[in-house]
């Protein structure tokens, strides 16, 4: 079974999870910009970042048999510093017309404050603007619902194009504030956000519609074969081959695919 996994944060990853990943049937990944551990302190920073994302890590991918594509933004963990996100935007437009950058990414809260909510209305003006798909970060734990019903007000306040848009890492809590906006779903099998079972179980009950299933694989402990163990647990509760091919290929092609860069 061929699998997309739509975010994945490989600039924290191995070559031989590459390899690893090519040889379980992944065939093409999606990376958000996301926090790398310290927050950055300069915009050029967060700059070269983005080069490395959209030059570097293709390369690295296409060696193991795999194409690797990305979205760019400030990250909500870093958004809270409002004069160092401006500059960066400033210069976002620049690099979304490289041929595998397709879209503004990972934006949204972190802990639901002022700041955080306005550069998450920033970019998401922006990716309505500029016609582009938006991964949109909900809140880890104990912020998550908040941060999510804040989300789905910004969503029907700005009013992007839903088909466009994809609100992550949901949870049984958020799954049907997050479907309530019209946007796509996204089921994060990380540990402390989802178990393997918990996405299954997600998708048996609510549906393939509209729904993605990534790892968000990044320098934590975490597992960039994490779609790989899903279709196992899938398999386990005796769902169809026809439906998880759906969530784990057809539909992160469809969604990614509506950016004419994305060929997988």
């Amino acid at each position: 079974m061929r699998i997309i996994d739509p975010h994945i944060h490989m600039q924290s990853r191995t070559t031989d999870d590459y390899s690893l990943m090519s040889e379980a049937g992944i065939v093409a990944v999606c990376e958000p910009a996301f926090w790398l551990g310290t927050d950055r302190r300069w915009p050029e920073s967060h700059l070269d970042y983005f080069n490395h994302l959209s030059t570097f890590e293709p390369k690295r991918a296409a060696k193991r048999g795999i194409k690797h594509y990305c979205f760019l933004g400030v990250n909500p963990k870093e958004s809270e510093n409002i004069a160092v996100s401006e500059k960066v935007l400033a210069h976002l437009d620049e690099y979304l017309d490289r041929p595998t950058v397709l879209g503004i990414g990972e934006i949204g809260l972190n802990k639901n404050t002022p700041n955080e909510i306005e550069m998450l209305k920033r970019q998401l003006r922006m990716a309505k603007e500029r016609k582009v798909l938006c991964i949109i970060h909900t809140p880890h734990a104990a912020e998550k619902v908040a941060g999510t019903e804040i989300i789905a007000r910004v969503i029907a306040e700005i009013d992007p194009p839903r088909h466009l848009c994809v609100v992550d890492h949901c949870t049984r809590a958020t799954i049907e504030m997050a479907r309530g906006t019209g946007c796509w779903t996204g089921l994060t099998v990380y540990p402390g956000k989802l178990s393997t079972e918990d996405a299954a179980g997600i998708v048996r009950d609510y549906g393939p519609q509209r729904v993605l299933v990534n790892s968000s694989a990044d320098w934590e402990t975490s597992d960039p074969l994490a779609t790989l163990a899903t279709v196992g647990t899938m398999r386990s509760m005796e769902m169809p081959d026809s439906l998880i091919e759906r969530v784990m290929w057809h539909n992160p092609k469809e969604f990614l695919g509506q950016c004419s860069k994305f060929q997988v």
